[in-house]
């Protein structure tokens, strides 16, 4: 448990600083790298949407900070997520059903992070079809944040791009406030589902809230966190090999 702590506090602090940058909370690569390293698929939730709260608050608080949030871009989703987080939250899922939910979710992490650039199209709808489709994201999101541990920004700030609704500083604002707040409500939702080894949480909580902080304050910078989320891509393409192998054999 000790050396698992230290690696994973080491990484857990570079993921939140990179992640953090942009306005995500990093729950993909947390979620992954615990499901390397064998930890148990109850406890996983919980760890991540602890420490997506943490970053994702962060970068919340510098986006809002700056005059970037505004919730008519998101309420529309966060009304059908904090319900389905909730009952994510509350399954109890057997091991193979969550590393079936989590394979499919960190397939499109990856596809989001190799392959899918600043969205180069807006789609025309009207505002009644818009509604709808973001209620029914929103229900998909913050059922993947109770269940896995994901909590959707990373899915939902080109979603919001590619509907139209808000500019990127904009959407990245509602994407961070989204995550805490299904992080939260999913957190709610597992009180009681497993005990927490407090001695493993508190050093990767002060991991990412360093991380987080750095991060969130610099912003992108000269880092270029493109190319850093997708080298830390490469921690969520071997999860998803490896979690092929255990449902394979």
């Amino acid at each position: 448990m000790e050396s698992e702590t230290l690696i994973l506090t080491i990484a857990f602090f570079t993921i939140a600083f990179v992640y953090s940058s942009v306005g995500l909370g990093g729950g993909s690569s947390y979620t992954a790298l615990m499901s390397i390293l064998g930890i148990g698929h109850v406890l996983i939730p919980t760890i991540s949407l602890s420490l997506n709260t943490i970053v994702a608050s962060l970068a919340s608080w510098q986006y809002a900070r700056n005059g970037h949030f505004k919730f008519s871009v998101l309420w529309p989703f966060l009304v059908s997520s904090i319900p389905m987080a909730f009952l994510g939250g509350r399954l109890e899922l057997g091991e193979t059903v969550f590393q079936i939910l989590l394979l499919i979710s960190l397939v499109a992490v990856a596809v989001r992070i190799y392959f899918w650039r600043d969205p180069a199209f807006k789609a025309e709808r009207s505002q009644a079809i818009q509604l709808i489709l973001s209620l029914c994201i929103g229900a998909v999101l913050g059922f993947i944040a109770g269940t896995v541990g994901i909590g959707g920004g990373i899915y939902l700030v080109p979603i919001i791009l590619i509907l139209g609704i808000a500019e990127t500083k904009e959407a990245a604002a509602a994407g961070a406030v989204f995550i805490v707040v299904n992080s939260v409500v999913g957190l709610a939702a597992r009180v009681g589902v497993e005990d927490i080894p407090w001695e493993m949480v508190w050093p990767l909580a002060i991991a990412v809230l360093v991380g987080g902080l750095l991060g969130s304050r610099l912003g992108a910078g000269k880092w270029k966190p493109r190319t850093l989320q997708k080298i830390l891509g490469s921690i969520i393409l071997l999860a998803i090999v490896l979690l092929i192998n255990k449902l394979a054999f």
